[in-house]
């Protein structure tokens, strides 16, 4: 969100998207309640230019990819004319399927490294609103980093702490 709102990124989801991390967030944080995450689900559409795809239904049936499950986030790249899937299943969107499309899957540690070659000041810019937002409780820098850490991006929290320093 934060980088989409620096125009560093293009941000494309769908519902069927919103209701997959909805779906994954409740599962494993029982505390959370969905009121809460259908906000959040309301700030992102609202918030994101042109990020709510629609009219991608009718190519999912065309679609084949290792788990049929996720042939909506192709079908949705498609449509929308994204270039990029960022995923930490890379496995899901083989490339010898996606290149057919002119879409290639990258995994988040690398799409945010790469977006920090392009413009790091921006990206440090995006980490830092983000986490001043985090107001109940306020977060550290060191939390919230270590927190990006744990979410799988290490290489990207240690060019962040080199580049805030």
């Amino acid at each position: 969100m934060r980088l989409a709102s620096k125009d560093l990124i293009q941000a494309k989801w769908t519902d069927m998207i919103h209701e997959e991390w909805i779906r994954n967030v409740l599962s494993n944080r029982p505390d959370l309640k969905r009121s809460q995450l259908e906000r959040t689900r309301k700030l992102m559409n609202e918030h994101t230019r042109d990020s709510l795809v629609k009219g991608f239904e009718r190519l999912i049936p065309t679609l084949n990819l290792p788990d049929q499950d996720d042939c909506h986030v192709l079908a949705a790249a498609i449509h929308s004319g994204a270039t990029t899937i960022v995923t930490f299943n890379l496995d899901d969107f083989p490339d010898r399927i996606l290149k057919t499309k002119g879409i290639k899957a990258q995994h988040p540690e690398n799409f945010i490294l790469r977006l920090l070659d392009i413009d790091a000041q921006a990206v440090c810019e995006a980490a830092m609103e983000h986490r001043a937002s985090l107001k109940n409780p306020p977060v550290s820098l060191p939390s919230f980093l270590d927190t990006l850490k744990k979410q799988g991006i290490p290489k990207t929290v240690a060019r962040l702490e080199s580049l805030m320093h």
